[in-house]
């Protein structure tokens, strides 16, 4: 039945594949996407999506220690050999995720909600189950078999596996990150994640606990959660039951570990007000309260004075009120304790160009983009490429940050639309030819841009009656708007057949503010 719906191309895509047992639930299935890019995905988009979200956890490197020896005693019982990797993330939002291949993070945030190693065992087995069943490869699956055709001949054309696909894989990886799984997958977790913890030792009876837990804080609507952990991971009733059924099946007993886990995250409840007053202070700065936000860096300072993110927001202060040289202070400070989250390079890479220290900014923007490319650090290079008379560099920085809907990325498509259109007209307004009536030419250009345009000029290529091939140029009266389109009778013809009929935008500007 599946040769009868499926394009040859596909089948030929899907034999080349195959079928093999999943490595942890033993059922057979299509397997679109090969360890060996599973792998690669994690490797490339682990550093990004864990800077996306807040950075490591840096103050007190004792506890991602802590975090990876439980996390690694439970993946060595895993059904799946995967190069498995476990970090904590500094943010406040309590959440976990894994990506495929193995990589895994937990937040700060989660980290002072659990109460003993058994829970924390509980939330790591579950992401590892997701890593090791595929949970995360047959999301990506699901979305090749929606493209079809040609997302498979894309796939089978290319000399390197998936290697388009994995260019593109960012966009993916965040829909992996956000979207909710599916209801099987999370019995599935929960499911095997308990024999995990009870291959390893701990107590799979605090699983059913921590699902109480989570249903509990999900029936309070507690939008710190709503848009943590909940998000992707809902809990249910139904999981609560589903796990105890699994702990009766499964030996009685082992580890809880709860003074040992009390004991590893102290720290982090010791710090828990002074996150308060940081989380506070960004909302603050967010709505314009500088003063407010400086207050209440001060007062998380003051509770923990070597955490890079305070001392970062009182540079995010200085920086908005152009005090620029105490914005880097700051940020200096920052760096002097986590000099690996991309945040602090490029706010300190902007003040040093508000300062001209050029190549210093340069050199900050650049780092930082290696860390995790934002439009505001693409646009700034861009502009610096620009003055030093580059470009080709230029346009290669602003087309990457135009990609945002930022302020920053549309700075970035103004300019590259500024320095490339000139060049390349017909990439940014399109001409249509038609006829009307008495089969006299007309042509329809639409400005697919955000701006608007002038002076567009545009030639008409045919052959006349004596065969001979002629040009005519034509200028539109006037500006055309920002996705407009305009409709221009040319008084060429009569034609019947429009395919002897060519046409091109060659001229065009952009319309100065």
């Amino acid at each position: 039945m599946l040769k009868k719906f499926l394009p040859v191309s596909l089948i030929l895509f899907f034999w080349l594949t195959g079928c093999a047992a999943n490595p942890v639930t033993g059922k057979n299935e299509l397997v679109l996407v090969p360890k060996s890019t599973e792998i690669n995905l994690g490797n490339e988009q682990y550093l990004p999506s864990r800077q996306m979200q807040g950075g490591d956890y840096k103050t007190e490197p004792q506890i991602a220690t802590y975090i990876r020896r439980v996390g690694l005693k439970l993946a060595a019982v895993s059904d799946r050999q995967l190069p498995y990797e476990f970090n904590v993330i500094n943010d406040s939002t309590p959440n976990a995720w894994a990506l495929p291949g193995g990589k895994i993070v937990i937040n700060r945030g989660l980290l002072v909600e659990l109460n003993s190693e058994a829970e924390l065992a509980a939330v790591l087995g579950h992401e590892i189950v997701h890593a090791a069943a595929r949970h995360g490869a047959k999301r990506m699956e699901r979305g090749i078999l929606l493209q079809g055709m040609i997302i498979a001949t894309g796939i089978a054309s290319s000399n390197s596996e998936y290697s388009q696909f994995a260019v593109g894989g960012a966009g993916i990886v965040s829909q992996l990150l956000t979207h909710k799984y599916s209801r099987n997958a999370e019995f599935e977790a929960d499911l095997y994640g308990m024999h995990y913890m009870s291959r390893a030792g701990y107590d799979p009876r605090a699983a059913i606990v921590l699902q109480q837990t989570f249903v509990r804080l999900a029936e309070e609507r507690n939008p710190n959660w709503l848009n943590g952990l909940f998000a992707s991971h809902p809990p249910s009733p139904e999981r609560v039951a589903a796990n105890r059924v699994t702990a009766a099946g499964l030996p009685q007993g082992g580890d809880i570990g709860r003074d040992r886990y009390q004991q590893a995250i102290a720290p982090l409840l010791r710090d828990r007000e002074a996150y308060k007053e940081f989380d506070q202070g960004r909302k603050a700065l967010s709505s314009g309260d500088n003063e407010q936000a400086l207050t209440l860096a001060q007062k998380a300072l003051k509770i923990q004075p070597h955490e890079a993110l305070f001392h970062s927001l009182r540079g995010d202060v200085r920086l908005k009120q152009q005090r620029y040289r105490d914005a880097i202070t700051n940020y200096n400070r920052a760096l002097k304790y986590n000099d690996e989250y991309f945040h602090f390079y490029l706010q300190r890479g902007l003040a040093r160009l508000k300062l001209k220290k050029t190549a210093l900014a340069q050199a900050d923007l650049e780092k930082s983009i290696t860390l995790l490319p934002t439009a505001p650090a693409l646009n700034a290079l861009g502009n610096l490429s620009l003055d030093q008379g580059d470009h080709s560099k230029a346009k290669k920085y602003f087309s990457v940050a135009a990609s945002s809907k930022s302020e920053a990325g549309q700075a970035a498509s103004l300019a590259l639309i500024r320095l490339d259109l000139p060049d390349n007209p017909h990439k940014y307004l399109q001409l249509e030819l038609s006829r009307d009536r008495s089969n006299y030419l007309l042509a329809q250009i639409t400005n697919r841009t955000e701006h608007s345009v002038e002076d567009v000029v545009f030639m008409i290529q045919f052959k006349d009656s004596h065969a001979k091939i002629r040009e005519v140029q034509l200028q539109l009266p006037n500006r055309l708007g920002a996705h407009q389109k305009t409709i221009i009778a040319t008084g060429i013809g009569p034609f019947t057949d429009l395919r002897k009929v060519q046409g091109k935008v060659i001229q065009a500007r952009i319309v100065e503010d």
